[in-house]
């Protein structure tokens, strides 16, 4: 009985986004302990909502803009394997037991801040890459061979997207994701459906956007998220058929592009133009070194990004760049930080280099930039958005 009643509470209070728990004073203090849990369980992936000072203009940039605005034409700041921002060799030690022997964190690693963090820096974009947690009971989060944390679950991370939406109900945010490969963990039939549950609970079905196939406005998706779906229903069983988002699916999406053409709406001749140029040893042989390394990711960006911004080529489709790389294990070797943020003896990183190419473009349209170590680069969010 104990059980049924703070099952109904916490969902009571996960429909609402509250925090504070509605009386009697008995159940509000069980509702606060269980919320404590979903917090504290989500903070290794989501972190913590340390609020937004009153003069920062990221927090809630979108209010300025008009309801009728389409998503295609905004140009939206986002992260690279967001949830990769809290692994560290402390982390990946504890967890070689899940693992085994993997190379060190900084292969890994592309974010610093936290995802609440990043909200409120101005990302609207995730990049979400999920699998399996150990034992298979839940789905949790990792980069390729790098488990991120074994005991967050995904819908305890949606819950903290929740919440902050409560608290900014002018923003929109784009969640991106897909199955991860190469953690050693199942893809099958079991993961779509818990993935299919988690995406159309009940409290999902009030912040996820339930239109699919095609984006709409701002005013649409405030308060909500929006998915990206980065992953195939072929193995969901067939009597699953709620689709929300718009399909991204990895048959179409060409590995390692620099043009990718992904139409994701058919009848409406919508779409997706994706620049996910990563691998640069695909072009540039190792010995190019790091200087080269970054000159042939930055031109393959500028170029899609020019693009976008013309008014004459696709004005009302969709455009993703991502300004990130792989690391590469050549001497010296280049992390996806060194290729974000330069490697110190000269070299600059694609946050610097950007962020001057962005300023003398302000107010065209880039739309999605996908970066690694944003912060590392004062001013870069502010010049995606054009503020």
């Amino acid at each position: 009985m104990l059980r049924s009643k703070l099952r109904v509470f916490v969902t009571a209070v996960l429909v609402t986004g509250a925090w504070a728990i509605p009386k009697p004073p008995g159940q509000a203090f069980l509702g606060q302990q269980a919320l404590d849990d979903l917090a504290q369980r989500a903070a290794p992936i989501a972190g913590f909502d340390t609020g937004c000072s009153k003069s920062a203009k990221t927090c809630d940039w979108m209010a300025k803009f008009p309801d009728n605005t389409k998503l295609v034409h905004m140009n939206l700041p986002g992260t690279h394997d967001t949830s990769t921002w809290n692994y560290t060799d402390a982390t990946q030690a504890s967890l070689l037991r899940y693992t085994g022997p993997i190379p060190p964190a900084e292969v890994y690693r592309c974010q610093e801040d936290s995802i609440l963090q990043s909200l409120n820096d101005g990302i609207r974009v995730f990049d979400l890459r999920v699998a399996y947690n150990p034992g298979n009971d839940t789905l949790g989060f990792h980069h390729s061979a790098a488990l991120l944390s074994p005991t967050t679950r995904v819908e305890d991370v949606f819950f903290g997207l929740y919440n902050w939406l409560d608290n900014h109900p002018t923003e929109a945010v784009l969640v991106s994701i897909n199955h991860e490969s190469g953690t050693g963990t199942p893809e099958d039939s079991q993961f779509y459906e818990k993935l299919y549950g988690i995406i159309n609970a009940p409290v999902a079905q009030k912040y996820w956007v339930q239109v699919n196939g095609t984006l709409g406005t701002l005013g649409e998706a405030r308060g909500k998220l929006t998915l990206l779906q980065r992953y195939s229903y072929d193995l969901l069983p067939s009597n699953l058929t709620k689709r929300i988002g718009i399909p991204l699916d990895p048959q179409h999406w060409t590995d390692n592009g620099k043009i990718i053409e992904l139409v994701y709406n058919v009848a409406k001749n919508q779409i997706a133009f994706i620049e996910d140029f990563y691998d640069i040893t695909r072009s540039l042989p190792l010995g190019s070194g790091t200087a080269a390394y970054i000159e042939a990711k930055f031109d393959a960006v500028t170029a899609h990004l020019t693009n976008a911004t013309r008014t004459d080529l696709n004005p009302d489709q969709l455009y993703i760049s991502f300004a990130s790389a792989a690391f590469i294990d050549d001497t010296p070797f280049v992390t996806p930080e060194i290729f974000a943020l330069g490697d110190g003896a000269g070299n600059l990183g694609m946050g610097q280099r950007l962020l001057p190419w962005l300023k003398a473009r302000k107010g065209q349209r880039f739309g999605i930039i996908m970066f690694d170590f944003y912060d590392g680069v004062p001013g870069l969010v502010e010049a995606a958005i054009g503020l």
